[in-house]
């Protein structure tokens, strides 16, 4: 694709396209395995965040606004396939972003997922300081459970995974929330039931940013449930493919 894209999967016959946006701290690495599991379905496009895995020699990025602003461009401007946006954590916001960029320029998405975040009106409930320290950062690692425990003692891998950690949380620190018009696309939130991050009614809040469909999600988990039940989230995204059945169960 470009600098920004990434797609592991090429399918050009699947009847959507999915933009995924990662979580802070996260590459498009993380989202191999949920574009392996639509099989075809919806082909999945992930962004790739500057100052990590093949970007690392690039400078972070300063502002969510920054990562929406050069992502736009090259989002496919579809024809006959519907565009969905799919966001993790910080990554939901981001989609949801860009979903507003979109709509305002004419090109709504067909769909928007959000996971692993409460509804972007909500405050943001991490309570890191102004400049962490490597120790704040680690023990925020920890809580949400993202990476393995064990991997979190080794320096080698804490000088690859802090840097873009600390650049997002920054990022996220500096948001704030503008109102605007609500998206008329369907919204689908995802959350864990034991996520420390994200509260049921914070989850539901993203009922207000849709004057289309809404459903909720719940499944069980942390703030990383997404791990474990990637065959039932590749469902809930293939569902809204035309011409597909939507899944039972959760």
């Amino acid at each position: 694709m470009d600098n920004w894209i990434r797609c592991f999967h090429p399918a050009p016959e699947a009847g959507a396209q999915l933009v995924c946006f990662p979580h802070a701290g996260g590459s498009a690495s993380g989202y191999h395995a949920l574009s392996a599991a639509l099989a075809g379905s919806a082909e999945g496009l992930v962004v790739q965040y500057p100052g990590r895995h093949d970007r690392i020699a690039e400078p972070f990025a300063e502002r969510l606004g920054d990562v929406v602003d050069a992502v736009l461009p090259s989002i496919p401007v579809t024809g006959d396939r519907p565009l969905f946006l799919f966001g993790h954590s910080m990554g939901a916001l981001l989609a949801y972003e860009t979903a507003r960029r979109l709509a305002a320029e004419g090109r709504e998405p067909a769909a928007l997922f959000v996971s692993g975040s409460e509804a972007p009106s909500r405050p943001r409930r991490v309570r890191l300081p102004d400049s962490p320290t490597d120790e704040d950062l680690v023990g925020e690692m920890r809580l949400l459970s993202g990476t393995d425990d064990e991997l979190l003692t080794h320096p080698e891998i804490l000088q690859l995974a802090l840097p873009p950690m600390r650049a997002d949380y920054a990022m996220l620190s500096a948001r704030v929330h503008a109102p605007g018009p609500p998206l008329r696309c369907p919204v689908t939130v995802l959350t864990g039931d034991n996520d420390p991050r994200v509260t049921l009614e914070g989850a539901q809040a993203w009922e207000q940013e849709t004057e289309g469909a809404f459903e909720r999600h719940v499944l069980p988990g942390g703030h990383f449930f997404l791990n474990d039940h990637l065959p039932y989230v590749a469902e809930l995204i293939t569902a809204q493919v035309p011409g597909r059945t939507v899944p039972t169960g959760a």
